[in-house]
């Protein structure tokens, strides 16, 4: 059988990509990419422009010149046209639809009292499985392109592997024990309450695996991460994504309202929303509309969720044990299983790249070992004084200028650990701990002062914050094998399949994410005070 189908499509994207590239190059695109804030992708879009379309334009000149033949060449030939397809509408996705979807987020904030793109978590990964979806039910996926479409689970399985990287074992034992026993048993049982009642209402048992990991874990993240782990359906990843959307928002507007009503302190909220709420964008939402005027709240609610995140490798290797188990018990018909025989035999391999990944990270290998998602803090004159190529020192200190708008409204302070965190600043021109770096950022989302002032406060934050080079590259990496793969996976979600799927998954993660909701309040209620 021939799988290479003629057609023009793939040279005529190939030059779509390279024009493209071209008129970045050139600077004919400025005045899109300044308004879309996009600068900062100027140059991946030239090297991912010109390498995807110098490659489509070779292979769609071979399709339409060349005589395919049945054979190895031939098929994986015929993948390049579907592959490029997607990566024309990852490009859309995430150098188009994202930052503008950002952008109206911020500028609807002033009238809504809240970012609607980050609450509702409106970023590529979302938006590349709705542009799937769009295309595959109201264009229809073309012939020449469904081959290639069927890769995108290659790229989901890459971005997981590479995902292993921005997690640090190192950070999970800097965290309060509370928080990793809260979470723990919160995670764990989430999880397996999913898992249960999964069973008992014969889901099937990829669609009970995603939806454990996104109920349990970390939201739409973890079921991207545990999607290929249980071999799910595109289909079941769509359910997932949308049982944690719908739920979180609704969470982000709830718990503040009980938090207040029940007179919680800043740390009794912000644990109960880091280990209740589902999706990382609304705990901190939760956590700013229960505090708008510091940082408390976010801290404790970040500590919590960073503490749920970092168990999920321990969710990856128990769904995938969990998973094969269950196949080869279907397949043969029996209950018992030998697990080492599967595990040899049937465990994927690339969750133990992304364990091996997970490791290496924690060796520091990739940033200081102490580090959430590549980022730590640093102030050292190594990082401040930086020494570029040509000899000359560029400096990440305050300026002048910068010190003078500060002192100038020094007098807003009123808390004695707002006054002392500024002060020090002013006197080593840089943030001197983290600890001070969490105040003054504290001080930037109370609004206390003008906008130039919290500006200066935001650069000082960024000098200090840093992300390491090969983290940076990673998250990259990551993000666009997660934007290709979604984008794949929204095209082989048709509406059919929607509503023969029914509505049970969404029951089931409602009923796991309201008994999670109210446990964690009952819990955090009676053993977490103001002081942990």
């Amino acid at each position: 059988m021939v799988y290479t189908q003629k057609s023009p499509w793939m040279l005529i994207i190939g030059l779509i990509m390279v024009a493209y590239a071209y008129c970045v190059q050139s600077g004919v695109l400025e005045p899109v990419i300044k308004y879309l804030n996009t600068g900062r992708y100027a140059g991946e879009m030239q090297i991912l422009g010109y390498a995807f379309g110098g490659v489509a334009i070779l292979v769609g000149l071979w399709q339409l010149l060349a005589a395919p033949k049945e054979g190895h060449t031939d098929y994986y030939l015929s993948t390049v046209a579907g592959v490029m397809f997607i990566m024309l509408v990852a490009f859309i996705v995430k150098w188009g639809l994202d930052p503008q979807m950002a952008k109206w987020g911020r500028e609807a904030q002033a009238a809504l009292g809240f970012n609607f793109a980050s609450v509702m978590n409106l970023n590529y990964v979302v938006m590349g499985i709705l542009a799937g979806i769009i295309i595959v039910n109201v264009f229809k996926v073309p012939d020449w392109a469904e081959n290639g479409v069927r890769l995108s689970r290659l790229g989901l399985k890459t971005g997981v592997i590479l995902l292993g990287t921005l997690y640090s074992l190192a950070e999970l034992a800097q965290l309060g024990k509370l928080s990793v026993v809260l979470i723990g048993v919160f995670v764990l049982g989430s999880v397996w309450l999913v898992l249960l009642i999964g069973v008992r209402r014969n889901l099937p048992n990829s669609m009970t695996g995603v939806l454990s990991s996104g109920v349990g874990v970390c939201g739409v993240s973890a079921a991207v991460a545990a999607a290929p782990v249980v071999q799910a359906k595109s289909l079941e990843i769509a359910y997932t994504i949308g049982t944690i959307l719908l739920f979180g928002v609704l969470c982000m507007f709830i718990f503040p309202i009980v938090g207040k009503s029940l007179g919680m302190g800043y740390i009794q909220f912000g644990a109960w929303a880091g280990t209740g709420i589902l999706n990382s964008a609304q705990v901190a939402g939760a956590a700013l509309a229960f505090q708008p005027t510091g940082i408390e709240t976010l801290k404790v609610a970040e500590i919590f969720n960073i503490t749920r995140v970092l168990f999920l490798p321990v969710i990856v290797v128990w769904l995938a044990i969990w998973y094969v188990r269950r196949e080869e018990a279907a397949a043969r018909h029996v209950e018992k299983v030998d697990v080492t025989a599967v595990i040899v035999s049937k465990f994927p391999v690339f969750v133990l790249g992304f364990i091996l990944m997970f490791a290496l990270s924690s060796t520091g290998i990739f940033a200081p070992a102490r580090h959430y998602q590549g980022a730590y803090f640093d102030n050292s004159d190594k990082v401040m004084m930086k020494k570029e190529r040509d000899g000359k020192v560029t400096s990440r200190l305050l300026t002048d200028k910068d010190i003078a708008a500060l002192k100038a409204e020094a007098d807003k302070m009123k808390r004695d650990d707002h006054k002392a965190a500024l002060q020090r600043l002013i006197d080593n021109k840089k943030v001197m701990s983290i600890e001070d770096d969490d105040t003054l950022r504290g001080v930037v989302n109370a609004k206390i002062l003008s906008k130039e002032g919290a500006a200066v406060l935001t650069k000082a934050h960024r000098a200090v914050r840093h992300t390491a080079a090969k983290i940076a590259k990673f998250r990259d990496l990551i993000a666009w094998f997660f934007t290709f793969g979604l984008v794949g996976l929204g095209m082989q979600i048709t509406a059919a399949s929607i509503r023969q799927a029914g509505g049970q998954p969404l029951v089931i993660g409602s009923i796991v994410g309201i008994i999670k909701a109210v446990g964690s309040l009952i819990v955090v209620w009676l053993l977490v005070h103001e002081t942990i």
